[in-house]
C-alpha cells in the first residue's frame, strides 16, 4: 500500500540500460530521486484547460481533509501556486541562479512557500525560452526537495504540468508519479492533446510506476465528446465542472475556492472539487489503455 493507504505500489520496470521507452532519448531516471514516501499525483492538459485552476483547488481541498500536501508548479510562468500564496513566488531556478547552482547553500526557506490552509508551494520555474530542458529542472526540483528532508512529512504531492506533452522532459514528473489525472474540455483540441498525454503516460508506464488515474471535465456544460472519447479508450471521468464565473472570479482576486465568500456557487464548487479529492485517495489500480492513431480520433470526434 502507498502512504495514504489507498494505491498499491506498481513495481519498477526495466534497468537503466532500457532506456525511457520506444524510441525514447530520455535518461532512465536514478532509482535514489523516485518519491516513495507520498501518493504523487500529475496533473496534465492542453494549453489553458485549467490545470493550475484544478490543481490548486484539488490541494485546497485534501489539505481541508487533513492531508499535508505539496503543490509543485512546473511551468516557466510560474503562475500554478498563485492562488495559493497569493503572490509569484521565486522559482527554483532562480533561486538557484542566485548561488551560482550551489545547491547546498539553499534553504528550504528560500524555495518552498506555503499557502492556503498550510498547503507548501513550489514553482519550479524553467530555462529561458528556446534553451535548456524542463526535465532538468524538474529533476533539480526534486533532488532539493529529497535533500532537505521536505517529502518526508508529506501525504500528497501534486505535480501542475505545462501544456501538452511535447517533449520528454515535460514528461519527467510521470517518472515521479504514481497517477496521471489528465484535465480536458469537451472540444476537439483538448481531446486530441488528451490523446497524446494518453500516450506518454503509455510510454513512461513501461519503466515507472505511474498509471492513468481519470479525467476531469473542465468547463464542459456538455460531455458528449469526452464520453464518446473514454468509452472508446476505457477511461474514467472522475469530476465535471461547468463553466462557473466564480471560478474566474477566484483566479482574479488570487485565491482559492475555499477562500471565497460561501455563495451557492461557490459551496456547489467547493463540494465538487472535495468529491475530486476523495477520487484521488480512493485510487484504484488505475487505467492501462492504447491511445488511437491521429487518424482514428479525427475521425472518431464531432457531429456526423
Amino acid at each position: 500500500m502507498s502512504p495514504t493507504g489507498t494505491l498499491p505500489v506498481v513495481p519498477r520496470k526495466g534497468t537503466a540500460d532500457t532506456g525511457d521507452g520506444e524510441g525514447s532519448v530520455q535518461v532512465h531516471m536514478d532509482p535514489s530521486e523516485q518519491i516513495d514516501s507520498a501518493l504523487v499525483l500529475a496533473v496534465y492538459g492542453k494549453g489553458g484547460i485549467g490545470k493550475s485552476t484544478t490543481s490548486s483547488n484539488l490541494s485546497a481541498a485534501l489539505a481541508g481533509m487533513g492531508k499535508r500536501v505539496l503543490q509543485v508548479g512546473c511551468d516557466p510562468k510560474h503562475d500554478s501556486t498563485f492562488t495559493l500564496t497569493r503572490r509569484m513566488v521565486p522559482t527554483v531556478i532562480d533561486t538557484l541562479a542566485e548561488v551560482d547552482f550551489h545547491a547546498e547553500e539553499l534553504r528550504p526557506e528560500d524555495f518552498v512557500y506555503e499557502g492556503f490552509g498550510g498547503v507548501m508551494c513550489v514553482e519550479t520555474g524553467g530555462p529561458p525560452a528556446g534553451t535548456g530542458c524542463g526535465g532538468y529542472v524538474v529533476g533539480q526540483t526534486v533532488k532539493l526537495l529529497k535533500q532537505h528532508h521536505l517529502l518526508d512529512d508529506t501525504d500528497v504531492v501534486v505535480f501542475d504540468v505545462l501544456g501538452d506533452v511535447v517533449c520528454g522532459g515535460f514528461a519527467a514528473p510521470l517518472q515521479h508519479a504514481d497517477r496521471a489525472i489528465i484535465v480536458t474540455a469537451n472540444d476537439f483540441d483538448s481531446i486530441f492533446a488528451m490523446n497524446r498525454i494518453v500516450a506518454a503516460i503509455r510510454a513512461k508506464a513501461k519503466n515507472y510506476k505511474v498509471r492513468l488515474g481519470g479525467v476531469v471535465a473542465n468547463r464542459a456544460d456538455q460531455t458528449d465528446q469526452i464520453d464518446r472519447f473514454n468509452d472508446r479508450l476505457g477511461l474514467d471521468t472522475m469530476a465535471v465542472f461547468p463553466t462557473a464565473d466564480c471560478i474566474r472570479q477566484s483566479r482574479l482576486m488570487k485565491r482559492t475556492l475555499f477562500e471565497m465568500e460561501e455563495t451557492d456557487e461557490v459551496l456547489a464548487m467547493q463540494e465538487m472539487y472535495r468529491t475530486l479529492a476523495r477520487n484521488v485517495l480512493a485510487g484504484g489500480e488505475g487505467i492501462e489503455c492504447e491511445p488511437m492513431d491521429d487518424n482514428e480520433i479525427f475521425n472518431l470526434l464531432g457531429f456526423d
